[in-house]
């Protein structure tokens, strides 16, 4: 009888679950830091051009040991618009909103209503199931998101306008997330980030330059955080956000942002001193029972019964999701 050798997966995936929510949180902390005294765009501008300083030593670190394979543009042009979505769409947004007074918390919370708009959408958009459960489990985590942005937005001092921000972030980040379970494209989790980011890169310049935001000041405070933010949110959590999206499945993913938020809180409040109420702790535990409740397997799999695809690459994670027309094809098959 041969024996595993190594971690079990289910460990891993547990592990990098738990680095994901803590490396997202992470963004939403340091953009409150990062632009205390710097404007956000010129924040976001050298995020993106450290990150692909790193990328790029990373391409020549790959190539010199002949483990770099150039991808086709057939597969990269896709991700053109997913990555535009996925870091330009969804991060600059972000850090304007707390540049504008938005608490690091408050933003968190605003994004975490992201699995609800995937779960009502994945159905009609991909063909996918979102078992009864699963919506139990998603209605749980939209009520603690109510409850704390309720406590939160009610001492908040920020204008009402700078609320839509983290929306537009929702939405651009949902646009990008439905937009890869679409495409046939296959990149690897290193080609992904490089193409996202220097589409990005190439976007947030030119808004820099349009808006004369593109010098960086001096102090070492400013390229401390800039270094904290490539590193952590930007390479770390993207690349984590890719991976999971392919093991875990859309619906096991956004189940994990419902933990973004309160984590984001707690962190805030240990950090900056941002309130840590009743209603918080309370949104906490409702997150927890939501995760737990939309990732729990199915009680009684049929072989017979068709399952969605965002099941099966919960319970098979060695699996790679299919693309849509192999998807179409395998759900005829079986009708």
């Amino acid at each position: 009888m041969s024996k595993q050798i190594g971690i079990p997966r289910p460990i891993l995936l547990t592990a990098a679950s738990v680095l994901f929510v803590l490396s997202w949180s992470s963004g939403f902390l340091i953009a409150k830091a990062g632009t205390a005294e710097t404007h956000p765009i010129t924040f976001v501008l050298w995020r993106f051009v450290l990150v692909a300083g790193l990328l790029a030593a990373g391409a020549l670190f790959l190539a010199a040991r002949r483990r770099l394979r150039m991808p086709s543009w057939r597969n990269i042009r896709p991700h053109l618009l997913i990555g535009l979505f996925a870091q330009f769409g969804y991060v600059a947004p972000i850090y304007l909103a707390v540049a504008a007074g938005v608490s690091s918390g408050t933003t968190a919370l605003i994004d975490a209503v992201q699995p609800l708009v995937v779960a009502t959408l994945v159905g009609p958009l991909l063909g996918l199931r979102v078992r009864a459960l699963q919506w139990l489990g998603l209605a749980l985590g939209a009520a603690g998101v109510v409850m704390i942005v309720w406590s939160d937005a009610a001492t908040a001092a920020s204008p009402n306008p700078a609320y839509l921000l983290p929306l537009v972030a929702l939405a651009c980040l949902v646009a990008a997330t439905f937009l890869e379970r679409r495409t046939s494209s296959t990149l690897g989790v290193f080609s992904t980030l490089s193409v996202h980011s220097g589409v990005s890169l190439v976007a947030i310049t030119i808004v820099a330059i349009a808006t004369h935001t593109w010098a960086p000041p001096a102090e070492s405070s400013f390229w401390f955080a800039t270094a904290l933010t490539a590193l952590i949110p930007s390479l770390l959590a993207y690349a984590l956000y890719w991976a999971l999206l392919r093991y875990l499945g859309i619906t096991g993913l956004n189940a994990l942002l419902f933990l973004v938020a309160p984590a984001t809180s707690v962190l805030g409040a240990l950090i900056f001193g941002e309130p840590f109420t009743l209603a918080t702790a309370a949104g906490l535990l409702l997150g927890a029972a939501a995760i737990t409740l939309v990732l729990l397997p199915p009680r009684h799999p049929s072989p017979e019964s068709p399952a969605s695809s965002d099941d099966s690459a919960a319970q098979h994670p060695t699996q790679q999701p299919s693309p849509p027309s192999q998807q179409r094809s395998h759900s005829s098959a079986q009708r």
